[in-house]
């Protein structure tokens, strides 16, 4: 049996929709809109959602139990960057914990977030935006699949790239990531993460990311010694303009 996937031709945000009904998607399911109105990125930000179809934003469940859910934005960084690939023909990277880039840009973004009764991903991928968006907007380190030049058709491209992530990108990895967390996957991630061997900034210093530990905290080496980094946002040198 599939799991289920919902569509919503227009919502506030899939994040709030799927833990208002997360007895709908439970144990695993999806739900997913070109129209998100209200949508929320991550400490707090308000994601700049597009009405007119250009974005697909879609929320993944999660219902317990998962031996470490902190691990969830991680694991979401490596599915999409790997489907993203294998659908478009795309180079992805990611940046700690789960923004994809190409060359450098912002593709999309990712709000993982514990409600009652289970876990969320929630994502929003820029799929056919112009550059002249990008411009209007003054977001200058964007991009969408269609500006880096993959083909991308509006009408089918939405439910398409959602029923992959959730059948093809979360749903062979669900039941190990529920056993063991971010662990098994670390070696795949790290090989995706541009952080490593850059200067970075964070909360409280900078210094050189070196690693990512298997429990998914960025592992940085700063002028006063070794800081493990496991929230809040870091910055990259030479990575939406920071230099």
């Amino acid at each position: 049996m599939s799991a289920p996937l919902v569509y919503l031709p227009r919502v506030d945000s899939t994040n709030t929709w799927a833990r208002d009904h997360m007895n709908e998607l439970a144990p695993f399911g999806a739900v997913y809109t070109t129209c998100q109105t209200a949508g929320r990125g991550r400490l707090g930000r308000a994601w700049q959602g597009v009405e007119d179809g250009g974005q697909l934003c879609v929320t993944v469940a999660f219902a317990p139990p998962l031996a470490d859910p902190s691990g969830l934005p991680l694991l979401t960084g490596l599915v999409l960057a790997a489907r993203l690939e294998a659908l478009y023909g795309v180079a992805c990277q990611v940046k700690w914990p789960n923004d994809i880039l190409i060359d450098g840009k912002k593709l999309s973004g990712t709000l993982c977030e514990g409600v009652p009764g289970g876990w969320l991903s929630g994502t929003g991928v820029n799929l056919c935006q112009p550059q002249s968006y990008f411009d209007r907007m003054n977001l200058p380190h964007a991009v969408s699949l269609r500006t880096a030049g993959a083909a991308v058709d509006e009408q089918t491209d939405p439910a398409r790239l959602a029923r992959d992530i959730l059948e093809n990108g979360f749903a062979p990895l669900r039941e190990e990531f529920a056993a063991r967390g971010i662990a098994p996957f670390m070696e795949e991630y790290r090989a995706r993460c541009i952080n490593l061997g850059r200067q970075v900034w964070f909360e409280g210093g900078t210094g050189i990311a070196r690693d990512i530990d298997d429990e998914g905290r960025l592992v940085v080496d700063t002028p006063d010694g070794r800081r493990l980094v496991f929230t809040g946002d870091v910055s990259v040198k030479g990575i939406y303009g920071r230099v």
